[in-house]
């Protein structure tokens, strides 16, 4: 990119089943509230000088969240009465990607994304049941969790994938999140207990889920190269991006591949001059909300080549210590709600850039990878590299 757009602040919440006695702006102002102690930013109509953040984006579906027209619900929250606000219906990591394309823009220099959802509030199953084909799909009763069964079953007879090595992930993802003060539900398991754990929808285990309710929120504040100089000496400056849908009936697509992941780390590759990723990439926080994904998105994303998913996990070379971690900070696997997950994955991996990520800190990290999909069985991806 000719000019260039850093990442200067995030803050998060710890995530957890079931946040009670907050209410949805309460959980988004204990994340905002640490990015701007972090920054030392306010708002530009309350400046001075006018230098502060002059655009909001939130990330929110009005069904996920639970009310109509989510986000201005919590305007007082956000801080945006004089300000641009816009809402994303979709991952995090798209409203990064349209928060880079506003600076890019000219139009803004500081622009802050905030996500934030309670699932503990609605039923998931039921709003994700109305993303389908009210004719043909609805009645059938899908939810995420029953396509990802269909997926998960698909790529693991394609491809002989094992429930040991899908279980793999979750063990190593579980176990990271320990070194994690936001993780929801860090645990030191074995792969036994993942197999040995509630079926959920057949070939997915209670264990190989993400935990089935999250509540949180996470903020990133991004800048033009000329402010962000002036914000921070730990600039993460947004390397690449790219985002691709695939077709959203099933079966109009083999769901033992995921071509829209390839399709969307190809164009952020390009535009970051990387050519060998798993070599090239120091560090990458990716999207997995069951254990499968942790595998067929590696491959997506050329860690290893289609159907290596499971030899790659078996190499020990995603763990911490390993030629490409995955997910040092736990990933969904350990808790995050949708929506919030993809910006959690921005904001972790800037923390691995900036040398802040404590006990889960990979060693001289200095290019890092962030990846955010929505809709069933990853029909949107969404690839940003970012790097010192």
């Amino acid at each position: 990119m000719g000019q260039r757009v850093a990442i200067v602040g995030v803050g998060q919440t710890r995530y957890k089943a079931k946040e009670s006695v907050l209410w949805q702006g309460d959980v988004a102002y204990s994340a905002i509230e640490q990015a701007l102690k972090q920054t030392g930013l306010t708002y530009s109509d309350r400046a001075a000088d006018g230098f502060g953040i002059q655009r909001i984006l939130t990330t929110g579906e009005d069904h996920f969240i639970g009310k109509t027209c989510n986000a201005f619900w919590i305007h007082h929250y956000l801080g945006a009465f004089n300000l641009s606000q816009d809402n994303v219906s979709g991952d995090g990591t798209y409203a990064v990607y349209h928060a880079v394309m506003d600076i890019l823009s000219g139009h803004y220099n500081i622009v802050m994304v905030v996500s934030n959802v309670k699932e503990s509030e609605t039923l998931r199953e039921g709003v994700e049941n109305c993303v389908f084909d009210h004719i043909y799909l609805q009645p059938l009763g899908f939810d995420y969790l029953t396509a990802a069964a269909l997926q998960a079953r698909r790529y693991m007879e394609k491809y002989g994938i094992s429930a040991e090595q899908c279980a793999k992930a979750v063990v190593k993802s579980r176990r990271n999140a320990r070194n994690n003060p936001y993780a929801q539900e860090p645990l030191d398991i074995q792969v036994a207990d993942v197999l040995s754990s509630r079926l959920l929808a057949s070939p997915i285990h209670l264990l190989d889920s993400k935990p089935l309710t999250s509540d949180g929120a996470c903020v990133v504040i991004l800048a033009s190269e000329e402010a962000a100089k002036r914000i921070t000496d730990k600039p993460v400056w947004i390397k690449g991006l790219g985002n691709c849908y695939d077709s959203h009936y099933l079966g109009d697509r083999d769901l033992g591949d995921c071509d829209s992941l390839t399709l969307a780390a190809r164009k952020a590759y390009q535009m970051a001059g990387i050519s060998q990723p798993r070599q090239e990439i120091d560090v990458a926080e990716i999207s997995a909300e069951y254990s499968y994904q942790e595998l067929l998105w590696s491959e997506g994303l050329g860690f290893c080549g289609r159907g290596e998913g499971g030899r790659l996990i078996d190499s020990g070379a995603t763990g911490m210590e390993g030629e490409i971690p995955v997910n040092p900070s736990g990933g969904v696997l350990a808790g995050n709600p949708i929506q919030v997950a993809g910006t959690a994955r921005v904001a972790e991996a800037a923390l691995q850039l900036r040398g802040e990520a404590g006990d889960r800190q990979i060693k001289n990290a200095r290019t890092a990878l962030a990846q955010g999909c929505y809709g069933p069985c990853g029909q949107s991806q969404c690839v940003i590299i970012l790097g010192n």
